[in-house]
């Protein structure tokens, strides 16, 4: 039976780690392909435009909006964020299961549009850890800090509308955990209804 590809929401607090366990994912599986998001704020140092994101003024992003050029689209902390729709649809038809790393209100406008979707939530091994990671990246102030400390308490509410969360601890064993839940979902019979239907109808005929 052919393979169909399917959207991997990963979410989770800012600095849990969530962009390194995707890319590690990437790297070690052939299987997955990583969506680039769009935003409007700055690139941090390293980044470059069409490969970690593709940094858009706030008027481009707001034509891609007017077009229906994006999954998903939300603002976090003074910026816009959102999944271009093309590439993501192309990946899918290919087989390939794409990886979208968004944030709550993201995840959830996929959901409606893609209910088979799977939902991951990535969580830290505790809040302090949370906190010790990014005053880690010394690239943000305290005070941004503390707002993305406050956006991690809100999020913390919505977390249980998620399919599965993942403790990222250890890098490696988090990015086995996460390969076998996408591995399982495949196996869902709702995944799965064209071939079950191609089996009734095979059987019908014996």
């Amino acid at each position: 039976m052919d393979r169909k590809g399917i959207i991997i929401v990963v979410s989770g607090f800012s600095g849990v780690g969530k962009g390194t366990l995707m890319k590690e994912l990437v790297a070690r599986y052939d299987r997955y392909a990583l969506s680039i998001s769009a935003t409007t704020r700055d690139p941090r140092p390293g980044e470059v435009n069409g490969r970690e994101y593709f940094f858009l003024t706030n008027d481009e992003f707001e034509n891609l909006i007017r077009e229906n050029g994006l999954i998903e689209h939300a603002g976090y902390v003074n910026h816009y964020y959102g999944t271009p729709r093309k590439f993501v649809e192309e990946q899918l038809d290919k087989g390939r299961d794409v990886i979208l790393e968004i944030e709550i209100q993201g995840a959830l406008q996929i959901k409606e549009q893609y209910p088979d979707a799977v939902l991951l939530f990535v969580m830290p091994p505790s809040a302090s850890e949370l906190k010790t990671r990014l005053e880690g990246r010394g690239t943000e102030t305290e005070q941004v800090i503390a707002q993305r400390l406050n956006r991690a308490r809100e999020e913390s509410v919505g977390i249980e509308n998620y399919d599965y969360i993942v403790i990222n601890d250890d890098l490696d064993e988090c990015v086995t955990r996460v390969d076998e839940i996408i591995r399982s979902a495949h196996n869902t019979p709702s995944r799965n209804l064209d071939y079950i239907n191609e089996i009734r109808n095979e059987l019908n005929e014996l």
